[in-house]
């Protein structure tokens, strides 16, 4: 497989790949493709290594192989959906099997999409744009829920147990964004990223602020925000 990049790569966002697959060539030219095309990228050998990477930071897709070293693809993908319930990540396999009954699996497993080996590097590239363009419109458009907390993108309404909680738009953004990454503890410095910009430069004191004013306006469900000393703060979910 060969991949030429394309010239006008202005238009592609920053986003974040994960890329498990235990076969060093293809590995490599994922990594090299997905690079050239613009996009952040961490490729991993194994699944247990890219999960313990989530921990710390979740993408927004992921390239997983099927038969991988250790835990295979599929019970990766139902490992990762059942602790991020609320991320908007999507998955893509990439499988040597080419059944339906393969496909089917993985789909029902939680795949958003799949790409059969031996694949076009463009054809891939070409998913991954499709899919990252309905992440994009989830993200605008999606319910949110965690635990008691609702939050509606489209209208931007947040509510606990029904009942309508007014927020400003940082604070808005702010509980979008744990909601999100739900279990995943979010770095102070990061929430200044995501929430106030590239362009903010103001002390990480005003996270902390914020996160008190949202932790009152949630009530009972404030305590649902918890502080990780020296790193920030993450958004637990109750075990149901």
């Amino acid at each position: 497989m060969s991949y030429t990049p394309k010239e006008d790569k202005s238009r592609v966002e920053k986003h974040l790949i994960y890329c498990v697959e235990d076969d060093d060539a293809i590995r490599e030219l994922v990594v090299y493709a997905a690079s050239s095309e613009g996009y952040e990228i961490q490729a991993f050998a194994d699944a247990e290594t890219m999960l313990d990477a989530c921990e710390k930071l979740l993408p927004d897709i992921i390239l997983l192989d099927i038969m991988l070293p250790g835990m295979d693809g599929i019970t990766a993908l139902k490992a990762f959906r059942a602790k991020y319930r609320s991320a908007d990540t999507r998955v893509l396999l990439l499988t040597a099997k080419g059944t339906e009954i393969n496909k089917v699996t993985g789909l029902d497993a939680g795949a958003d999409d799949y790409v059969t080996k031996p694949f076009s590097v463009l054809e891939l590239m070409a998913r991954v744009r499709a899919n990252l363009r309905k992440t994009a419109v989830g993200a605008q458009h999606g319910e949110l829920k965690v635990n008691s907390i609702s939050l509606s993108q489209q209208s931007r309404t947040a509510s606990v147990d029904g009942a309508t909680v007014p927020l400003t738009q940082k604070e808005f953004e702010l509980l979008r964004f744990l909601m999100l990454n739900a279990g995943v503890v979010a770095e102070r410095e990061r929430l200044i990223k995501e929430v106030w910009g590239y362009e903010y430069f103001g002390e990480t004191r005003t996270v902390d602020i914020h996160i008190k004013n949202l932790r009152e306006k949630l009530g009972a469900e404030g305590s649902s925000i918890q502080s990780v000393r020296g790193v920030g703060y993450v958004l637990t979910r109750r075990e149901s």
